[in-house]
């Protein structure tokens, strides 16, 4: 089974999943880990038995896992009691980073300690990263009460590299495509875009995430092909 790690209230991570039904797909929320037949033995991990979709299987039978979520979020948890949601949150964010880090199919992206789905970065990190020759728009932050600290560069995004595996998807320079791959690479994740200035070889690194849009075709099936690998 490939399995979708998601919000439940995540829309795009629904369709998907029923894009590859054919392909006996499940969606993973944080309702399945409130249901019994969980089994997690750390000391015989391969023996674990999960809960997806509301349908109990053996880990053995997961193929892969696409993650779409950071965490846990308190919000998502309408079975439980509104003063034991933050708990239960962060209770369910540690099983998952655990349960994940521990499966030995292919994990987009596998989780940190920070983040389940990937390198959960600030700006500065990401254009810190990026300078690897790569050039980069600069980061400028205000601590004035009365400014907007959120960060700022000189210009906007107007070109996007959408990393999967090896594969590189955007009708950008192919140095930019370069350059992304070389991005990915350092932040040791499989899965990542990364927005530059423009579409041509001098475009400056504006900013990343591993949580790509997932409206193109070619970049699904890209995940699919790794998923299957």
């Amino acid at each position: 089974m490939l399995v979708v790690a998601a919000n439940r209230y995540d829309q795009v991570a629904q369709e998907l999943v029923s894009r590859w039904a054919a392909l006996g797909a499940g969606l993973l929320t944080c309702a399945d880990l409130s249901l019994c037949g969980w089994r997690y033995p750390l000391s015989t991990t391969e023996r674990s038995v999960a809960v997806i979709g509301g349908q109990v299987l053996p880990v053995e039978e997961i193929t892969g896992v696409l993650t779409r979520l950071p965490c846990v979020f308190e919000q998502e948890l309408v079975e439980i009691v509104p003063d034991d949601r933050a708990y239960v949150a962060a209770e369910m964010t540690a099983f998952l980073l655990s349960w994940l880090s521990e499966l030995k199919c292919p994990v987009l992206n596998r989780p940190t300690s920070t983040c389940l789905s990937g390198p959960y970065w600030r700006q500065e990190r990401w254009v810190y990263a990026a300078q690897l020759g790569i050039p980069v728009e600069p980061v400028r932050r205000s601590t004035a009460l009365s400014a907007d600290t959120s960060p700022a560069s000189s210009s906007g995004c107007s070109a996007s590299v959408t990393v999967v595996g090896k594969h590189c998807f955007g009708a950008v320079d192919e140095s930019l495509a370069t350059q992304a791959r070389k991005l990915a690479d350092v932040a040791q994740t499989a899965l990542l875009t990364v927005h530059f200035s423009n579409t041509q070889a001098d475009a400056a690194f504006i900013s990343a995430d591993p949580w790509p849009d997932l409206d193109s075709d070619e970049v699904n099936d890209a995940i699919l092909a790794y998923l299957q690998e």
